[in-house]
């Protein structure tokens, strides 16, 4: 599949894989300066620079990066990101930072990664019944451990 993006500004990066059968792309800090400072238990709004044109029938998913996460405490403030497939605007990442202490961010480090994932349109019908399940309205924990 191939998909468009647009760089925003000149110093954004593409993303990239870090490896050949990597499902998520990098995504890139992109901003002025050569860092950025994410206090600790804050939100910050990260840029990558780059619009991308998620085909019809997908959305991009923005996940954490892993290493980010378990080393330095910074995720997506929102767990999972989605970016629809008519969105055009920059690709923007609310890192928050999990710590008792201020997290740095370098320019062009790679701050999260996006899935492009299928997903079905539907429709909802209203109804005044559900079909029964062995289940039915259990909640948390009913199924056991």
């Amino acid at each position: 599949m191939n998909i468009k993006i647009k760089k925003l500004k000149e110093n954004a990066v593409i993303p990239t894989r870090g490896s050949e059968k990597a499902a998520g792309y990098d995504l890139y800090a992109c901003f002025e300066g050569e860092s950025l400072t994410i206090p600790a238990h804050s939100t910050v709004k990260v840029g990558t620079g780059l619009a991308i044109a998620v085909p019809d029938g997908y959305f991009g998913a923005i996940f954490a990066r892993s290493g980010l996460a378990t080393k330095q405490g910074l995720r997506p403030a929102n767990c999972v990101g989605v970016a629809d497939s008519d969105y055009r605007g920059e690709y923007i990442v609310a890192l928050h930072n999990d710590t008792d202490e201020d997290k740095v961010i370098a320019k062009a480090e790679r701050i999260a990664q996006l899935v492009v994932m299928p997903f079905l349109s539907v429709e909802f019908d209203e109804v005044d019944e559900l079909d029964e399940t062995e289940r039915g309205a259990g909640g948390f924990g009913s199924t056991g451990k």
